[in-house]
């Protein structure tokens, strides 16, 4: 019987993207005189702090796909949150949601 591999579930990530613009130090290195090294990173809070988690060159698709994961659902549970404010004020002043 062949093995049915598992689906990875949605990753949904609540931060931003970013990309940090250094110089490496290298006097031979292209930096020293060119562009700077560009490195994806993302940004979020966590207890308060932002934190950082530099990523590897494919990950920032799947980051940002994460990203507008979280956004959309966001913005689904906000109109559903809204809908049911205005059902409960139309319910208490006696009229129909």
């Amino acid at each position: 019987m062949p093995c049915i591999p598992r689906r990875r579930p949605q990753l949904v990530l609540h931060g931003s993207l970013t990309t940090f613009r250094r110089r490496c130090g290298k006097d031979s290195c292209h930096c020293a005189t060119g562009e700077p090294h560009e490195t994806p990173a993302f940004v979020y809070t966590e207890e308060g702090r932002s934190k950082t988690l530099t990523l590897r060159p494919g990950e920032a698709a799947e980051v940002s796909a994460a990203i507008a994961a979280y956004e959309s659902t966001r913005d689904e549970l906000e109109a559903a949150a809204r809908a049911g404010i205005a059902a409960l004020k139309a319910r208490r002043s006696g009229g129909r949601p």
